[in-house]
């Protein structure tokens, strides 16, 4: 296979802190005989320089423009953003979070542009799991909580709960849909802090693992709408953990639902990246995080472990590397010939969309590939 070169623009999203490719990537690819670009500060969210990525062998280029004009494998953390759309050339690999399903006009400019776009969240690994999505499954998961936890304090619109309570006052209630990775970490966490836990799953072989690894106040329950409808109006924090891979979340707490909630309790939609599992939930960005519906807090920030960006990228590039330099080595097609987990993370090929789920949700055909 023929060097390449591989660019790593700057993150544009609001409050987005992390990059795709630390130094120890970058002089992995130089010593592979590939060409590195990093735009100049791609790296200053995580605590990484310009000089660190020197040193591994990588170039530094001003713009992002200059990235994506000499790049043929783009490798990025979130979305293209429509800043972003007139940069990507035929031909091109995009490697990244692309969540399609939540977003029409993202897919269809992706579509347009005619690159290839291999997307993190859909990668599988040999075991069925989605090896790119579960560090930051767990850092979000984790994060539902500390963010829960703010957000129930009064200044913040919240309750005025402490998660845990204190001698003589009940601790608040956390419900969690979804038993997956974000579930499990959140229910980990709210119950290290000494809440009153309940995780929702349709999966009774994964609520039987939960209930045999979680500590006493953590509890189960199978996820049907009387279920959901009941937990909720018990619930100070709601954790929104649901994902089907490719897919828009399902909705499974209606608008008219957040009448049953407790005043001022709060939501945390993890699943908001893929459309949001509650259906007042709309996106928001860690500069203006929350919003009210019905007397209930919405917190619904489509790149939570942006705010931690030097744990998130680490966390992160340590399960993307070794996908790059795949990509890097043998080239899209034979890449994806040789590894039928990075298969299943085509989404688009040079202008067709190749994902049964992101195809069926906004009514395109789906190319064989």
């Amino acid at each position: 296979m023929a060097k390449i070169v591989v660019g790593v623009p700057n993150e544009i999203k609001t409050h987005e802190s992390r990059v795709a490719l630390i130094p120890v990537g970058a002089e992995e690819l130089s010593r592979a005989g590939h060409r590195v670009l990093v735009q100049s500060g791609a790296g200053q969210g995580s605590g990484i320089s310009d000089d660190q990525y020197r040193a591994a062998g990588a170039d530094i280029v001003p713009t992002a423009a200059d990235v994506w004009k000499a790049a043929d494998l783009i490798v990025k953390v979130k979305e293209p953003l429509p800043p972003e759309w007139p940069l990507m050339r035929p031909g091109q690999v995009v490697f990244t979070y692309f969540h399609f399903a939540a977003d029409e006009a993202l897919t269809r400019a992706v579509m347009e542009s005619g690159v290839s776009a291999v997307a993190y969240e859909t990668i599988r690994d040999a075991k069925g799991g989605l090896p790119l999505l579960t560090p930051m499954s767990e850092v979000a998961g984790r994060m539902s909580i500390q963010e829960g936890a703010k957000y129930l304090e009064r200044p913040f619109d919240g309750r005025g709960i402490l998660l845990g309570g204190v001698p003589g006052v009940l601790p608040a209630n956390v419900v969690v849909i979804g038993g997956g990775v974000v579930g499990a970490n959140a229910a980990k966490v709210a119950a290290g802090l000494g809440a009153n836990v309940l995780i929702l799953d349709v999966n009774l072989d994964r609520l039987r693992y939960l209930d045999d690894v979680m500590p006493p106040n953590v509890t189960t329950l199978y996820s049907d709408r009387h279920n959901i409808l009941d937990s909720i109006s018990r619930a100070d924090l709601l954790i929104g953990a649901v994902l089907i891979p490719g897919a828009k979340a399902p909705r499974l707490v209606r608008a008219v639902d957040l009448k049953r909630m407790p005043p001022r309790a709060v939501i945390i939609d993890v699943a908001i990246d893929q459309g949001g599992c509650v259906e007042t939930s709309r996106p928001t960005t860690h500069s203006n995080p929350t919003f009210i519906v019905d007397d209930v807090v919405h917190y619904c920030v489509t790149n939570m472990p942006g705010a931690v960006g030097r744990t998130s990228t680490y966390a992160l590039t340590n399960v993307t590397l070794p996908y790059v330099l795949q990509l890097a080595k043998k080239g899209l097609e034979k890449a994806l010939a040789d590894n039928p987990g990075l298969k299943e993370g085509l989404n688009v090929y040079r202008g067709k969309v190749t994902n049964p789920a992101v195809a069926e949700t906004f009514g395109l055909e789906c190319a064989a590939f």
